[in-house]
């Protein structure tokens, strides 16, 4: 689950996975951008960027080699509902494969929302959340069984 969720996504994050997967708009998809080791700002600072330019316009870099992962409404899970067992409401992302992946270490997983694959910018993507997921590529593949990402409660 995250160890952050980015002030600009507080309360939104539901909105945003049930857009993606009702395909509104049509080119809307979740961003999963690996963040490298090396340069990594504290939690505390990067709860307050409100873009992913923002997110890797300092320090924190993210690690290109492995690359972006994006999620359609054909990869994402059915539109979730509030548990009312529980009394929360969780959000899941897909197991995902890095094929034959390479490059620098990466300490973390941001989770973004897109409304446009087609025509925006990383200016225009929306950091949701933010998860541990130390790795270190070697030329073999990675997969993320994540599982819950977000949960309010």
């Amino acid at each position: 689950m995250a160890n952050i969720v980015f002030n600009i996504a507080k309360g939104r994050v539901v909105e945003y996975y049930n857009r993606v997967k009702g395909n509104d708009p049509a080119n809307s998809a979740i961003i999963l951008v690996p963040i490298e080791t090396s340069g990594l700002e504290a939690d505390s600072t990067l709860i307050d960027v409100d873009t992913l330019a923002a997110l890797i316009a300092g320090a924190t870099n993210e690690q290109t080699t492995m690359g972006r992962k994006t999620l359609t409404d054909a990869e994402l899970a059915t539109l979730p509902a509030p548990d009312d067992t529980n009394d929360r409401y969780e959000v899941s992302l897909p197991t995902v494969t890095w094929t034959a992946a390479s490059g620098n270490a990466i300490s973390k997983i941001a989770v973004c929302y897109d409304s446009d694959t087609t025509g925006g910018t990383d200016s225009n993507i929306i950091p949701l959340t933010m998860f541990d997921f130390a790795q270190t590529p070697s030329g073999a593949d990675i997969q993320m069984t994540t599982g819950v990402f977000f949960r309010a409660s």
